[in-house]
């Protein structure tokens, strides 16, 4: 994870926190491909000039933009906090 993005995830409520590890465990217990299965963190491609990001929902209000990487690898590089006048 990025230093920027660790900072950011420092300043998210607790639960959003809790949920991110979630989704790190899962990563790590199915790799990436097969955790994109799992429909409560909506993973989905990104256009525009994040084409070739990945996003994940941790909340209607929070988002996790990740890099995927070779060997079922990926970084994180941003947590996004949208408000519904963005989307």
């Amino acid at each position: 994870m990025s230093g920027f993005a660790r900072k950011q995830l420092k300043k998210t409520p607790g639960y959003i926190q809790t949920k991110f590890t979630y989704w790190c465990d899962l990563l790590q217990q199915f790799g990436l491909r097969e955790s994109r299965k799992y429909k409560g963190f909506h993973d989905e491609p990104l256009k525009g000039l994040r084409k070739g990001q990945r996003s994940v929902r941790l909340s209607k209000s929070y988002r996790v933009v990740y890099l995927e990487l070779e060997d079922d690898r990926f970084e994180v590089i941003d947590v996004l906090e949208v408000t519904k006048h963005e989307y």
